[in-house]
């Protein structure tokens, strides 16, 4: 029983310890400034007028097309928008936590 609360300590202490380690040091993303809000409304109204589009009336060249356009769109759109990440070890901790105290 004392290997394996040793073992849990250390697996602990290691996945607290080693995502702050590597974790880069950048400042918190703000809100997003009044024309990265207009630029994400008009990406947004693109994405509904491509989702009206019959696409059985274009050709291949044209889907290609629109395709790549969306891919794009959706690049553009996660870099004004940024998000909230959680490291493995963070998660691992959170998992541990919950079946150990439930």
């Amino acid at each position: 029983m004392k290997k394996i609360a040793y073992f849990l300590a250390i697996l602990m202490c290691l996945t607290a310890i080693a995502p702050s380690a590597m974790a880069k040091n950048e400042p918190a993303k703000k809100e997003p400034s009044p024309e990265e809000k207009a630029r994400l409304e008009q990406l947004d109204e693109r994405v509904k007028e491509i989702k009206t589009m019959d696409f059985r009336a274009m050709d291949k060249e044209e889907r290609k097309e629109i395709r790549e356009e969306l891919r794009e769109i959706n690049k553009e759109a996660k870099a004004l928008g940024g998000g909230i990440y959680i490291s493995a070890g963070a998660l691992i901790v959170i998992l541990l936590l919950l079946i150990i105290l439930t």
